[in-house]
């Protein structure tokens, strides 16, 4: 559940200028999680053409995103990637919280969303990776019951080097697909 003042909505074409005053204010606090970035990536020219290559994931039932807003602002975001129908009904998991609002459980309340949205997708599992380093991440996906899997090594390219990361898994139902 969300704090007060915090809402969750579909990402939209809207929120690209929104999108880039965050990635311009996270940018050095995301920076050691993520893949280096253009300098567009941080424009809303740029952030325009992430969201349409998001949005046309959407549409194609391979990726599902929540924006999170504190007021005027874009605070977060929640992420099914890679999601995968057939025998395996999963996807993998992806979320970021602003440097400002951390420690509010946004991300606890961020990863509860995306484990409700992958049980309303059908999905039957869920995976998330977090590099080796990364301990915060590490407890919010415990605390929401994702159990560790294993590690994987030189398994991202991320701040400027092959990063170790430690898998995730979270079972989600044990009933046959939905039809």
């Amino acid at each position: 559940m969300l704090p007060d003042g915090y809402l969750l909505h579909p990402l939209t074409a809207a929120d690209a200028a929104a999108l880039a005053a965050a990635a311009v204010r996270n940018r050095e606090h995301l920076r050691p999680w993520e893949p280096s970035r253009p300098e567009a990536f941080f424009t809303e020219a740029g952030q325009r053409e992430v969201v349409d290559g998001r949005l046309r994931q959407v549409e194609l039932d391979l990726f599902d995103c929540s924006v999170l807003w504190h007021g005027d602002d874009v605070v977060g975001a929640a992420n099914l990637q890679n999601i995968v129908r057939g025998a395996m009904l999963g996807a993998d998991l992806g979320y970021w919280v602003d440097v400002a609002h951390l420690r509010r459980g946004l991300g606890v309340a961020l990863v509860e969303h995306l484990v409700q949205r992958g049980r309303d997708l059908g999905l039957h599992r869920l995976g998330a990776s977090t590099m080796v380093a990364n301990e915060p991440s590490q407890s919010v996906l415990r605390r929401c019951g994702f159990a560790e899997v294993g590690r994987i090594p030189a398994f991202l390219y991320l701040d400027g080097d092959w990063r170790d990361s430690i898998l995730f898994n979270l079972v989600l139902h044990d009933g046959p697909p939905r039809g």
